[in-house]
C-alpha cells in the first residue's frame, strides 16, 4: 500500500492522552481505524476526489485552486440561449465520461462501510450517482443527479440520454469532435461556432428550458436536501470527509456545524483543504486505497 504521508491530528484533539483510548496511534491507518472504533456511527460527506479514479476529473488542484476555468453559472444558463448552446454542444461530448463510469474502489469501500454498520449517513456533492451504483443506501445527493433533466418551465423531467440521443440527430457533425473531458460531463470544446448548434426546447409546455437536474454554480441546494444532511449529522457521531477540498460552501458547512456541535472530523483527501483548522484526523493520501484498507481492518 502507498504510503499515507501525512497524518496530523488536530492540537487538543481525539483522542487526547488521558483519555480513554490513549494517545492517537501513530501509524495513519490505525489512527483512522481507531477514529472509527471510538465513534462508529459517521456522516460520510464526499466530493470529486472519490470519483477521479473512475476517470471523472475533478475541479481543483491539491492546493484547492482551478484546474479549469468555472463551470457554468445558473444565472448565466437560464438567461443566455448563447451559454445553453455552449452548454449542451460541450455536454454531448463529455458527458460520455459519466455515462460510462463505473464505481471505483471509493465508492465500493463505502458501501461496505455503510454495510459493516459504520455510516449512518452518506452526503454526496457529486452528481454521478457511483455511491448508488456501488450499493449504498443512505445517500443524499446534496447537488442533485446528472443523468436527469428538468423542465424550468412546467416541472417536466427525462432521463439525460434520451434528451442527448435527439440532440445528436440535431447536431449530427458535433459527435466527431474529440476533446478532453472535464468535471460534471463538460468538455474543452474551444474556438468554434456554438451559434450553429440546435438546442430542444420542452415539448410538454411549448418553450420550457431543458436543464440537468443538479445544482449550478450560483443556484441554491434545496432546502429539503440541507435539512436531511444537517438531521443526519445530528444523530452521527463524527464525520468522515472524504476526497473534497470543501472549497464550496454547501459541503464547507456540514464541517463547520460539526465542529459547533463538538463532533470531530477526519478527512482522507490529497492536498488543502478548506476544513483543515476544523479535522481531529486528516489524511493526505489516496482516498480509494485508504478507504478501502479501513473497510478491510474492521471487517
Amino acid at each position: 500500500m502507498t504510503t499515507i504521508n501525512d497524518m496530523r491530528p488536530a492540537p487538543g484533539s481525539w483522542p487526547a492522552p488521558g483519555e480513554p483510548g490513549g494517545a492517537a496511534p501513530q501509524d495513519p491507518l490505525q489512527a483512522l481505524q481507531a477514529f472509527v472504533e471510538r465513534y462508529p456511527r459517521l456522516m460520510v460527506l464526499t466530493g470529486a476526489g472519490v470519483s477521479t479514479e473512475c476517470g471523472i476529473p475533478d475541479y481543483r488542484d491539491a492546493k484547492g485552486a482551478w484546474k479549469r476555468s468555472p463551470p457554468v453559472q445558473h444565472q448565466a444558463f437560464m438567461a443566455s440561449a448563447a451559454t445553453r448552446q455552449r452548454y449542451w454542444a460541450r455536454s454531448l461530448i463529455g458527458f460520455r465520461a459519466i455515462e460510462g463510469a463505473r464505481p471505483g474502489p471509493a465508492h465500493r469501500a463505502l458501501a461496505r462501510l455503510e454495510a459493516l454498520g459504520h455510516v449512518t449517513a452518506l452526503v454526496t456533492q457529486n452528481v454521478d450517482g457511483l455511491h448508488q451504483r456501488a450499493g449504498s443506501r443512505r445517500v443524499i445527493d446534496l447537488h442533485g443527479r446528472a443523468e436527469l433533466v428538468r423542465c424550468m418551465g412546467c416541472g417536466a423531467s427525462r432521463m439525460r440520454y434520451a434528451l442527448h440521443q435527439e440532440l445528436a440527430a440535431r447536431n449530427p457533425d458535433w459527435l466527431a469532435l474529440d476533446a478532453a473531458v472535464g468535471p460534471d460531463g463538460d468538455a474543452d470544446l474551444d474556438g468554434l461556432d456554438f451559434s450553429r448548434f440546435q438546442v430542444l426546447d420542452c415539448t410538454r409546455c411549448g418553450d420550457g428550458i431543458w436543464k440537468p437536474d443538479v445544482v449550478f454554480f450560483g443556484d441554491n441546494v434545496p432546502r429539503t436536501r440541507v435539512d436531511a444532511a444537517f438531521a443526519a449529522l445530528a444523530e452521527a457521531d463524527a464525520l468522515l470527509v472524504a476526497g473534497s477540498s470543501l472549497m464550496v460552501y454547501s459541503g464547507f458547512r456540514f464541517a463547520r456545524q460539526a465542529a459547533r456541535d463538538g463532533k470531530p472530523i477526519v478527512c482522507v483527501n490529497r492536498g488543502h483543504t478548506r476544513g483543515d483548522p476544523l479535522y481531529a484526523l486528516k489524511l493526505d493520501a489516496p482516498v480509494g486505497e485508504t478507504l478501502t484498507a479501513l473497510a478491510e481492518a474492521l471487517s
